[in-house]
Parts: structure tokens; sequence; C-alpha cells
């Protein structure tokens, strides 16, 4: 019988500011790494005030990381230093791989009621793969498979596999596994997950419950980390849930952060800045 992952714990994501003013709510990120490796941050930016984050986030360098932009509503327009631009929409994905450097902006636009709503996940990138070549995947939301479920809710396969059915990234440096998962009210969720591996859920809309707890519901802008075990599941509350599944394999690996640019050590990560103060950061 496989052992269903329990609650390790529980955070509720935070107001905070970032870029040139959005605001937007931060689930994890600038603190210790071990508990979500190889995670590093998960970003939740929603509002139907377009003062609140149209200043966006103007150019700034990534290193030796990956960021997911996941959209669900409005857009987000960006362009970069190799010369790369364009604008990602209602369930696109964008999945750039910073490697040995790149120099972006990315500027949110609403929808015609102002209203936008996405999510940015930060992934760390192995001591191997830190000083690659930069690369994005853009994935429209055509491309993203839906899995029906029996009851009546869906699974939206954005990387990994769930049952017989793929990801649309590809090429993946971590193996990570994202799903977004909508689910009726007092249904049902289980996932197998291998041992070792970081699980976490967060939700955002409705309630869910989790393996030892059955009584206890989290509900919109929770973050629930799981302990280790071979499979996921997730109860939804009698008014339904939807919630994004995020598993990784840690990668164990020492980590020096600083602001965008992760490194492993601080040598490294002195050097980065000062490449890019140089105007060297940019490898051909």
């Amino acid at each position: 019988m496989s052992t269903v992952r329990s609650i390790y714990s529980v955070i509720e994501s935070k107001p905070t500011i970032e870029g040139a003013g959005v605001h937007l709510r931060r689930v994890f990120g600038f603190g210790d790494t071990l508990e979500h490796d190889p995670f590093l941050l998960l970003d939740d930016f929603r509002s139907d005030e377009s003062w609140r984050y149209k200043k966006g986030f103007p150019s700034h360098p990534h290193r030796g990381i990956e960021t997911i932009t996941y959209m669900l509503t409005g857009q987000v327009k960006h362009k970069d230093s190799l010369g790369n631009k364009g604008t990602i929409g209602p369930g696109d994905v964008q999945w750039m791989t910073a490697g040995s450097g790149i120099i972006h902006e990315e500027m949110p636009r609403g929808n015609p009621r102002g209203r936008m709503h996405g999510f940015q996940l930060w992934v760390n990138l192995p001591q191997k793969a830190k000083m690659m070549k930069p690369r994005y995947q853009e994935v429209k939301a055509a491309q993203i498979p839906i899995v029906p479920l029996v009851h009546g809710g869906e699974v939206k396969v954005i990387a990994g596999q769930y049952g017989e059915t793929r990801g649309p990234v590809k090429d993946l440096i971590v193996a990570v596994e994202y799903f977004d998962i909508t689910l009726p009210p007092d249904a049902s969720f289980e996932h197998p997950v291998d041992t070792g591996r970081t699980a976490f859920v967060y939700v955002i809309a409705g309630q869910a419950g989790f393996a030892g707890q059955p009584n206890r519901l989290y509900g919109n802008h929770s973050g629930v980390s799981l302990k280790d075990g071979e499979l996921v599941g997730i109860t939804a509350s009698a008014e339904g849930t939807r919630c994004l599944l995020i598993t990784g394999a840690p990668l164990h690996e020492p980590v020096a952060w600083g602001g965008p640019i992760v490194m492993n050590t601080e040598d490294e990560l002195v050097q980065a800045f000062r490449e890019y103060q140089e105007g060297t950061f940019i490898k051909k």
C-alpha cells in the first residue's frame, strides 16, 4: 500500500512589492532553501487594479536559475538582451532558463477589465548547468493537455507526467512536475510521486484537505508542503478547489543567493555582480 504524503508545513502567502512597484503575494522565497529544494521562490501576482502592477519589472539580470511564468488572466510582455521578445497571455507558460546570464524585462498587462493573474516559480539549476546557454520555451495554452477526471475535475499538465499524459515543456534540466488541478465539491485527487522528491500544493480557489488532517481545510493563498511518501492526495471541500501541485527532485547543493542571481558559492555570486557592473555579464 502506498504511503500518502501528510502535511509538513503550511505557509500563507504574504503581500510584498517587487520590480518597479508590483504588488504581489509571496508564497516562499529569499529564506531557507532546504524545505523547497530545488525550488527557490513562488510568487502569486493578481489584481483588478492596474496601478498595482503596470510599472512591471524593468530590465534586470538572472543567472543560475530558471523562471517559470504561468498566466491565468491578462498578459506579460517581455524582451531581453538576446533580442527575444513576445507576449504570453491567458493559459500560456514561459519557461526561461537563465543559465550563464540574461537581462530581461517583464511588463504585466490586465484584461479589458484590468484584471491580471499569474504565477512565477524559480527553479534552481544544478552546478553543472548554471553557466549553460540561456534559452526559452514558450508554451501556448492550446498546447497544454487537459486531463478530465472521472468526477468532473481536470488536470492541466504543464510539465511532467500525469497518467499517460506528458506536459509540453521538454528537455527539463531539473525533473519538475507542474499541474494546475481543478476539483469539484468533495472530489479527491491522487498522484504517485517518487520518494525523496519535494512536493507542495498552492491553493488558489476554494478549500483543500490533505492526508493526516482530514478535518482541516486550507483555502486561497495557502502553500502546503508535504512530507515524503509515495502518493499525493488532495480532497476538495464542499465548495470545490483549484490548486497548483509542484514537485521536483532536490539538488542537495550549496546555495549562494543574491536577488535575481543564484550560484553555489559567494565567490561566484560576487563575480556575477562584478560582470554585470562591468558589462561582461552576457556570454556570447
